[in-house]
């Protein structure tokens, strides 16, 4: 399939005619079509690893096969298990005026189903998705990242296999496709990228009125409390920084530890680095840099806050290219680049904080993270924490497990998402829910009909809304003064 405007439109209109013919996918060929998903994502495991190691340069192979492979294997285990429950309508209750009708909610597919995948990890941000559009009956394209060629061809080869045009579609192509792609009167829009990019797909919707979830990242903090287990802490946060070299949205972005432990964190995480990468040049287990452009603009960040006076412990040297191992970073000010953009790589900033109150009012200052992670065994600070603090979601003790969980959504909030699209929210989210009332024949709906005014309908007025307040009866005219005049849409 060539990369084109125009195959990219033929594409949508092919399977919205395939929508009209078949809009609703009975379970069994949902079934159907998620299990051999699941055959092919077991089959073209290694060539899937391969061609994301080759697209990055020095990709994990274990790293590549646990997330982007083996992640969407169990995410389809999840849903063949739960489908049914999901699909079923849901039987609510009618108003007490309407009582002996019946009201349910029926899950209707929404249609054509747009996945826009970014690099970092473009199986999985372009497979979980697709999970969830088949389960809830959709058809589904697909736009791979520009900086994924190789993945986008092996992707597309065993996508094919298995899903004719009409169902599922890959494309690849630079930003004139991805235009095109989010200009699409599409039916729905998940996208995975950056807060910027997000809010142009989210701009370029709009003209459709296309709904969008949107999973966007941001500065995720690491809190260190002082209850924490320095040597837990140290290693959970070194392995989130250095899994795949940083570059992931859901990466410990910063940490705020005590001030009086600052020296002990450091020193932790360093060793703990050190412990998992002993040599992280030569280590086929250590992710290079995507791209050139990636890895200069790591060495730029830490130039500028270097520049501005912070203090560095290098866990290794690098090779000068697109390997660049941890560099902790304290004494670290608000001015400094690494302090207001998400760094989506191993440079791991340290600020130290008096309080649990302190380091509260440090994360609420600025956007809503994609991560919050805590470290502590307190249980009055890990309330305080899931409770008060907005973040897309989060893990305690650890990193980024909450994104393995099956039966948990994962997407973000307010600047680092909209929405999303794993397990049954997912399924809710691509799916139309449709309200049906059913009156039934005997039901006597010929009392809300004009003539109003009878003496049943102000029977009915009494005993659900009751008596009106005496004082505030009588027409009487607003005066003047107190109306707003609101100017006209033009």
């Amino acid at each position: 399939m060539i990369d084109s405007i125009e195959t990219l439109h033929s594409t949508f209109f092919t399977q919205r005619e395939a929508c009209l013919a078949a809009p609703y996918p009975e379970r069994a060929r949902r079934r159907h079509d998620l299990k051999a998903l699941r055959v092919a994502l077991r089959r073209y495991q290694d060539p899937l690893a391969h061609a994301m190691s080759d697209d990055f340069g020095r990709r994990s192979e274990f790293e590549c096969k646990m997330l982007d492979v083996l992640s969407p294997a169990l995410q389809i285990d999840h849903a063949l298990s739960h489908l049914k429950r999901w699909m079923k309508p849901q039987r609510r209750n009618a108003d007490w005026m309407f009582l002996t009708n019946s009201a349910k909610v029926f899950y209707q597919p929404k249609g054509v189903v747009g996945v826009i995948a970014a690099w970092n990890f473009p199986i999985i941000e372009a497979v979980g998705p697709l999970i969830a559009a088949l389960a809830a009956g959709n058809r589904v394209m697909i736009k791979m990242s520009e900086f994924s060629p190789r993945g986008t061809v092996v992707l597309r080869r065993m996508l094919a296999e298995i899903f004719p045009l009409d169902q599922v579609a890959v494309f690849g192509g630079g930003v004139d496709i991805g235009q095109a792609f989010a200009a699409l009167p599409l039916d729905h829009i998940v996208f995975t990228g950056s807060p910027a990019i997000g809010r142009e797909i989210m701009r370029a919707a709009s003209t459709n009125l296309t709904p969008v979830t949107l999973e966007l990242g941001g500065k995720s903090p690491a809190i260190v409390g002082r209850s924490a287990s320095m040597a837990v802490a140290a290693q959970s946060i070194a392995h989130g920084k250095a899994f795949n070299s940083g570059q992931a949205c859901v990466a410990p972005d910063y940490a705020l530890v005590p001030r009086d432990r600052m020296d002990e964190f450091v020193a932790a995480t360093a060793k703990a680095f050190t412990r998992l990468y002993p040599n992280p040049v030569q280590d086929p287990n250590y992710t290079s840099m995507a791209s050139d452009r990636h890895a200069n603009r790591a060495r730029e960040l830490l130039a500028d806050a270097i520049a501005k006076g912070v203090t560095v412990t290098s866990c290794g040297a690098g090779d000068g290219s697109r390997i660049i191992p941890l560099q902790i970073v304290t004494r670290v000010t608000p001015d400094m680049r690494i302090m207001q953009e998400e760094l989506f790589n191993a440079i791991l900033p340290v600020v130290a904080c008096d309080s649990l109150d302190q380091a509260i009012a440090y994360v609420t200052a600025r956007p809503r993270p994609l991560a919050l992670y805590y470290f502590g065994s307190d249980a009055a600070e890990t309330k305080r924490l899931v409770r008060d603090v907005h973040a897309g979601g989060m893990t305690i003790n650890d990193w980024a497990w909450h994104v393995f969980q099956c039966d948990l959504p994962f997407g973000g909030s307010g600047n680092s998402g909209i929405g999303s699209w794993r397990g049954p929210e997912g399924f809710y989210a691509l799916s139309h829910a449709k309200a049906v009332f059913n009156v039934h024949r005997f039901f006597p709906a010929h009392l809300f009909h004009p003539p109003y005014g009878t003496r049943i309908q102000r029977l009915i007025s009494k005993i659900f809304l009751g008596d009106a307040d005496p004082a505030l009866a009588g027409p009487g005219p607003v005066p003047a003064d107190q109306v707003v005049q609101v100017p006209a849409f033009k």
